[in-house]
């Protein structure tokens, strides 16, 4: 939008509106357009989590495939990755696990 087209609409929203009702139109119309920039920023990154998540899953049916033999660079690196994410998941669980254990050790 332009400039000049910016003026016409607030100079409409003003006579339409008033002066006392225009700042909180306008925070309102803020709002809302902020809202909509995050759920689109949100869709975004999910649909970039799930094409990742494809593209490795792709990659691991690949070096099944091949039996884990004679693998590429990018599906090494994609293993790799997936390594690291199972450890990620794993390590948190194991420290509950390990304390609950412990808390039962204890207790015996």
């Amino acid at each position: 939008m332009g400039f000049w087209e910016l003026v016409v609409i607030g100079v409409v929203a003003l006579l339409v509106l008033g002066p006392e009702r225009l700042p909180g139109a306008i925070r309102s119309v803020h709002k809302t357009v902020r809202s909509v920039k995050q759920f689109g920023q949100q869709m975004q990154a999910e649909l970039s989590n799930d094409l990742r998540s494809h593209e490795l899953h792709q990659k691991l049916k690949d070096a099944e495939a091949k039996g884990l033999l004679n693998l590429t660079e990018q599906e090494k690196a994609a293993l790799a990755e997936l390594k690291q994410a199972a450890a990620d998941v794993n390590a948190p669980l194991s420290s509950i696990t390990g304390s609950k254990d412990n808390k039962h050790d204890a207790e015996r």
